[in-house]
């Protein structure tokens, strides 16, 4: 199966971690990380300073639409090779260089006199940023062995938020001192520099024959999925329905959260201060806990463990709500929920990396990762009706159950995930 098949070979013990090639799945997470909050976050403060009405603000946020349908024109990415430096690391200097000229184009716009020309470079921002995100996603997975992809996700997701987190606390710290074209300037500047890294890193081996025609390129990711009849005994369908399900009722209870601490009688600062600051840590721990996991234990292990503690954890908002207005208890219920959180997005991470053909990489893990974004995006619509009609215990508690038909799932890719990702790649 070409998708059990890495790039590199699995370490055994805890040398893995000093594998230069995490450290650039890290690196690679800041990249990716960087341009996010430049059309949401220091984009909305730029547009509230020019006095722009919160209607447009609003309106301006379907700028980051690309982010959802990059499965679209991730074909091309595996089709095509560009400027000779190979498939995944060519369509990174272009998207990077791109996005550096894109960043540097919003920051000469004025939003109080053109702001259809903000919209315009925004849209470019989010556009050439979903379009490195795929080649990032599909690097990561070729460069990387199948019991290595849980720590790559980790050390992608530490760079990640450390991009946003130098966009969304230093950007606005440094917009009061030098305005907010002078960051968008100087944002472009580090995305620039990014390119360096692209450079330096060596192209993925082993990955697969490129599709020679765009036909293949844009209908041969589902046929080929689709077609895994033997690879895959429980069917193509079975394995989507686990994408969609198994952080279903964990974004269910997330998205309703911060009503609900309110509800309880809990003050923004605290809701800021607990769930916001504190409740980074235990997510970003439980990132690092599950990619381990991964490479310890393997694949179905980490699936099922995190699994089962994404469902007891979403029970905690239960407890929580018959408590109270109680810190410590927040607390508790939110460093347990981030933990195992951050536990389950490492390990579906790693499956859907499990489930690419290296043909194939760049659309297929966009078309994954974009079925796993419905229940957060789509799915949780009816959350605020489902928690005014049943009461907050009953909501949380049923948020809990949902996860049991995801785990019976899993249970039917036992033997399938225990034989293809416990197969280390060849040197």
């Amino acid at each position: 199966m070409a998708s059990t098949v890495a790039a590199a070979a699995v370490r055994p013990g805890w040398e893995v971690l000093a594998s230069g090639r995490l450290w650039i799945a890290g690196l690679m997470g800041f990249a990716g990380g960087l341009p996010l909050l430049l059309t949401i976050t220091l984009l909305q403060a730029w547009l509230s300073s020019a006095q722009v009405s919160l209607t447009t603000i609003g309106l301006l946020g379907l700028v980051g639409l690309p982010y959802n349908v990059k499965f679209l024109w991730a074909p091309l990415l595996d089709r095509f090779v560009p400027l000779g430096l190979g498939r995944r690391r060519g369509w990174l200097v272009v998207a990077q260089l791109s996005l550096a000229a894109s960043i540097f184009a919003l920051g000469l716009q004025d939003p109080a006199q053109r702001l259809w020309a903000v919209a315009l470079a925004a849209l470019a921002v989010a556009f050439f940023s979903a379009t490195q995100d795929v080649v990032i996603d599909a690097y990561r997975r070729e460069s990387l062995a199948d019991a290595e992809q849980g720590l790559g996700a980790s050390m992608y997701t530490y760079g990640y938020r450390l991009g946003m987190l130098v966009v969304s606390a230093g950007g606005l710290v440094m917009a009061d001192r030098i305005g907010f074209r002078a960051v968008y300037f100087g944002m472009a500047a580090i995305m620039l520099a990014m390119v360096a890294v692209t450079l330096l890193a060596p192209e993925p081996g082993g990955s697969g024959e490129r599709p020679r025609t765009l036909k293949t390129a844009f209908l041969g990711p589902f046929g080929e999925f689709f077609r895994r009849r033997d690879e895959m005994p429980s069917g193509a369908i079975a394995v989507l329905a686990f994408i969609l399900l198994y952080k279903l009722g964990d974004n269910l209870a997330s998205h309703m959260s911060i009503p609900f601490y309110l509800d309880l009688g809990f003050s923004n600062s605290e809701i800021g201060t607990v769930v916001k600051f504190f409740g980074l840590w235990p997510l970003l721990f439980g990132v690092f806990v599950g990619g381990v996991l991964n490479l310890r234990a393997g694949l179905y292990r980490a699936l099922i463990v995190s699994g089962v503690l994404q469902g007891v954890s979403t029970a905690g908002f239960a407890v929580l709500s018959l408590v109270g207005d109680d810190r410590w208890w927040l607390a508790a219920v939110i460093g347990f929920e981030n933990l195992s959180q951050g536990m389950g997005t490492a390990a579906l991470i790693a499956f859907m990396a499990f489930l690419t053909d290296r043909r194939f990489t760049a659309t297929q893990f966009a078309m994954f990762s974009a079925l796993a974004g419905v229940p957060r995006v789509v799915l949780t619509a009816p959350t605020g009706w489902m928690a005014t009609q049943m009461g907050w215990a009953p909501f949380f508690i049923f948020s809990a159950l949902v996860a049991i038909p995801g785990l019976l799932l899993l249970l039917a890719f036992r033997a399938w995930l225990q034989d293809g990702a416990s197969k280390p790649a060849p040197a």
